[in-house]
């Protein structure tokens, strides 16, 4: 694994928070140096705090890897990759909460790719809280082909059922396994592709570089001392 990564697994972010009548001074979310993101945020009267709209949630994923088409929906779990805490070491948002969402796809500038779109956290306890939040845009992409060998591609890799069919049909291969039944949407779509031609292109999303970390696209609230 990566050095970054284990930093990214290590360390813990601070959003620190200094207290005034009803408001909350300037917020700072760490990461390093170099990219430290300052925020103001609010305290409600019922005790809660609001993360403001445009904070960035470092998440980690079970593989290296995510492999879809580019054309696919895919279902995924995500997990808050450090502890979110205030300046008194409080918890906002436990490291290892659940991330409920799915790979949607998207087209920018006429380049087809894929992002994550996250629905709902879970807490460690059990808790679920809706969250509007999603990854970076990835266009990132690898050819499938008759012939051509698909080991560093799949190497630890979680696999989309669209993705699964395509190289399951172009390659041979019927021992790749899914992030859910290959039927339905998926297997059709990937059969339609391999009538037309004896190749497909896949978009490879690399959690661990920080690919699916989460922006909020709206104010998120949550308790203090978690």
């Amino acid at each position: 694994m990566t050095q970054f990564h284990r930093w990214k697994s290590g360390a813990v972010a601070l959003i620190a928070m200094a207290m005034t009548t009803g408001t909350i001074a300037p917020m700072f979310l760490l990461t390093p140096a170099s990219a430290q993101t300052i925020f103001r945020g609010q305290q409600t009267q019922t005790g809660t705090v609001s993360i403001p709209a445009g904070v960035t949630l470092p998440v980690t994923y079970e593989k290296d890897k995510i492999v879809v088409t580019p054309d696919e929906t895919a279902p995924i779990k995500l997990k808050i990759a450090r502890n979110i805490v205030d300046s008194s070491r409080r918890v906002l948002i436990p490291e290892g909460s659940e991330i409920v969402g799915q790979l949607q796809p998207i087209t920018r500038n006429g380049e087809k790719g894929t992002y994550f779109v996250a629905q709902e956290i879970v807490f460690p306890k059990g808790e679920r809280q809706s969250i509007n939040a999603t990854s970076q845009v990835i266009t990132r992409k690898e050819t499938i082909s008759k012939g051509a060998k698909t080991g560093t591609i799949l190497q630890d890799a979680a696999i989309g059922a669209g993705a699964a069919s395509v190289i399951s049909l172009i390659t041979g291969n019927r021992r790749i396994e899914a992030l859910e039944p290959i039927l339905g949407a998926g297997a059709g779509a990937a059969a339609s592709v391999l009538l037309r031609r004896n190749k497909a292109e896949v978009i490879v999303v690399e959690p661990q570089r920080g690919e699916l970390d989460l922006t909020l696209r709206s104010s998120f609230q949550v308790s203090r001392g978690y």
